[in-house]
């Protein structure tokens, strides 16, 4: 019996050992290649490019992962790219995810390697920026396949490098992003069994990490309503239906959907209109007015709820004035879920990697996030890296999307690290799990 005890306190000592040697050697790793992360982003923060375009992106990084060796796969989801790491031992497949687009946002951010790119976007000459961090994490992710692969000897399972095209969304007409890959057969050709992403913030100070357990994301949805009135001389609305008009006050009442009728104390919800549109001159009262607006909710039934009193909202107020409303609502995002189990099992990794000070539990965000079709198909864990210098107030960081958005490059190896480190002790994990069956 003794004998058994003392064998049994030898192997878990050798394999708390051998798990601190693997975290030295990632940290060791990942800050030798700082510079090399720091130098890629910079690359691709000077050459952005729209959702389904990413063209020059994805062949920097299929350079990139061949050159180290790696099974990849282009093409998948129009400019996406997939690299795979067989360790040739037994273990579960980890998928590691950034994502590639930039946005039609023209750059005035003072740094030698701001984007001077143009481009055409709905019709529109734009310039483009990663006004979103997107390539930080394409970095943050050639970085990580860079050291894990150097470890390979180390590590068991399989690990899939996911460089998904068009988080932002594919332009009109056309399919593209996570749901996308996802309906190409992403998770059954590379047996997926878990997914991890990040993304950089910001609002969030450089070092620190912000996570939420369940829903942490919101769900995003679409909506389009046509009101169609009687067009007529603005010299005499009351020989017509004014669609516009009737269109402000469908805009007053959708407010009322959120602040009279949802239950905000379960969760938050929000209905904006982003553009309208309606008419041609100041003296013509137009037959149509069109609305396009953004739904965010964080719960599937209140999502349910909020499309049908949008419905019925818009169809009454136009009938009331004579017009007719058309209410078109399309479903995006779903909402980002951080599997609970998942969740808890990872937490010792962030607090390692980044300190347990550094932690911060978020509130659910109403912005959106299409690694949520990757986490409805398996458990899945997507956390916030900061990215505020120290010296800048949280009021004053520009926000994500605007023409100033700036990160600061000195969390980029904490995200290495991080990334790195989720799959060891993802894999250390499931390995005591099935161990102990």
């Amino acid at each position: 019996m003794k004998f058994i005890q003392l064998s049994l306190l030898i192997l878990i000592t050798f394999s708390i050992q051998a798990q601190g040697d693997i975290t030295t050697m990632i940290n060791s790793r990942s800050e030798a290649i700082e510079s090399q992360v720091v130098e890629w982003r910079r690359h691709l923060h000077a050459n952005p490019e729209l959702s389904n375009r990413e063209y020059k992106t994805a062949e920097y990084v299929a350079k990139h992962l061949r050159n180290l060796g790696l099974q990849i796969e282009t093409g998948m989801a129009y400019t996406g790219v997939v690299g795979q790491l067989d360790t040739g031992r037994p273990g579960p497949t980890v998928a590691l995810r950034a994502d590639m687009d930039a946005l039609p946002v023209r750059e005035r951010v003072d740094i030698p390697f701001a984007s001077k790119v143009e481009s055409e976007y709905l019709g529109k000459k734009v310039g483009v920026m990663h006004a979103c961090g997107h390539d930080s994490h394409v970095a943050i992710l050639m970085g990580a396949a860079q050291v894990l692969t150097e470890m390979k000897d180390q590590l068991t399972g399989k690990i899939v490098f996911v460089f998904q095209p068009a988080e932002e969304g594919a332009p009109p007409g056309e399919e593209g992003g996570a749901e996308l890959m996802v309906k190409e057969g992403i998770m059954d050709k590379y047996g997926i069994d878990v997914f991890f992403g990040l993304h950089i913030s910001s609002g969030l100070d450089v070092g620190k990490i912000m996570y939420k357990p369940r829903g942490m994301m919101a769900a995003s949805d679409r909506f389009v309503i046509k009101v169609k009135g009687k067009q007529t001389h603005g010299s005499t609305p009351w020989t017509g239906v004014d669609p516009i008009t009737v269109s402000s006050q469908i805009i007053m009442g959708l407010q009322t959907i959120i602040s009279r009728q949802t239950e905000l104390t379960k969760e938050a919800a929000v209905i904006s209109v982003g553009k309208i549109s309606g008419g041609v001159r100041a003296n013509i009262i137009p037959e149509e007015c069109e609305m396009i607006g953004t739904i965010r909710t964080l719960d599937t039934d209140m999502q349910d709820i909020v499309h049908e009193k949008i419905r019925t909202t818009a169809i009454n107020i136009a009938e009331s004035a004579g017009a007719v409303a058309e209410v078109d609502i399309q479903k995006g995002y779903p909402v980002t879920y951080n599997n609970p189990e998942l969740t808890a099992r990872m937490l010792p990794t962030i607090e390692r990697t980044a300190g347990e000070e550094n932690i911060v539990v978020t509130r659910p965000i109403t912005g959106a996030e299409d690694f949520s079709f990757f986490a409805r198909e398996v458990p899945g864990f997507f956390f916030f890296l900061g990215g505020k210098p120290l010296d800048v107030s949280q009021f004053d960081a520009a926000p994500h999307h605007t023409p100033d958005f700036y990160i600061d490059e000195g969390g980029f190896t904490l995200g290495v690290r991080t990334m790195c480190q989720l799959v060891v002790d993802y894999n250390k994990s499931e390995s005591a799990a099935s161990g102990s069956k």
